[in-house]
């Protein structure tokens, strides 16, 4: 049988605007309202970051309280996954939220380059956060913005500061990270495969005008897949994507072109080990 594929959708994340497209949810309200149509859509994890007053970014864990609990109230069963990124807090303030318990966070495994600044995450930040995450019964979800990401998650799952089978996802076309490369990605599922079993479970994430085309890559070789307004705020080049459900229906779409069957949260769960809703 088909493996569903796990549909996430990253709502907000740090850097768009609604200069950028007046239809980003920042406020907590707008999170939930935006996070329960995509759900709808047929997105099963929501990526969550969190925005203060004045729309810029920030890793407060009473905000991030009031996102997870109106998602849970009013998208049931979807998984909730909060961001532990270094664009919204430094050192260990990155992790204040992990205590929440949610179902996943984002972790990122070692640094690289981003369009104007370096993304650095120290190796004992990293420690201390896997720490966290392992303490409160946190899936993670490993952020490979390089291949050594993937063989330091083999390292760190085989030191037991991952727990199971680690689920990686790429992102690739971050100006001066890596960028959108056929025979990379390929090699990037050849290495899950090869360093954690050929059932592993992985995702891939494409930024901007490359969201499609990783959608599409990931969804037709058997892995998950991102989309979102934190990644790509447009459908096309001269259209706005009118919302968060608009991208996820279009992943829908490439799923159905591509017979796979959409995962429902409690099938994304069982794929991805998950304790139950």
């Amino acid at each position: 049988m088909t493996t569903p594929c796990i549909i996430c959708v990253a709502i907000t994340g740090s850097v768009p605007t609604k200069d950028d497209n007046p239809n980003l949810p920042t406020t907590i309200p707008e999170q939930i309202e935006s996070a329960h149509a995509a759900f709808e859509a047929g997105a099963a994890i929501a990526h969550c970051h969190v925005r203060d007053d004045q729309g810029k970014p920030t890793s407060d864990p009473d905000r991030f309280a009031r996102l997870m609990d109106g998602i849970q109230a009013h998208c049931p069963g979807m998984i909730v996954q909060l961001s532990t990124g270094g664009r919204s807090g430094t050192g260990r303030a990155r992790g204040a939220m992990i205590p929440l318990r949610p179902d996943m966070c984002s972790l990122a495994v070692g640094s690289n380059n981003f369009p104007t600044r370096v993304y650095e995450n120290r190796p004992e930040l990293i420690d201390w956060l896997a720490g966290e995450i392992l303490k409160y019964d946190v899936k993670p979800e490993i952020e490979a913005f390089d291949l050594s990401h993937i063989l330091q998650a083999k390292l760190m799952a085989d030191a037991g500061k991952i727990p199971g089978t680690p689920y990686v996802q790429f992102v690739m076309g971050v100006k001066n990270a890596m960028p959108v490369d056929r025979d990379v990605f390929d090699y990037y599922i050849h290495t899950v495969k090869r360093l954690f079993g050929a059932n592993a479970p992985w995702c891939a994430a494409g930024i901007g005008q490359h969201q499609l085309t990783l959608n599409d890559w990931a969804i037709s070789s058997g892995g998950h897949t991102r989309t979102g307004l934190e990644d790509n705020v447009r459908l096309d080049r001269n259209t706005l994507a009118p919302s968060n459900a608009a991208l996820v229906e279009r992943t829908v779409a490439l799923c159905a072109k591509h017979d796979r069957p959409v995962a429902t949260p409690a099938q994304a769960r069982d794929i991805l080990g998950l304790r139950a809703a």
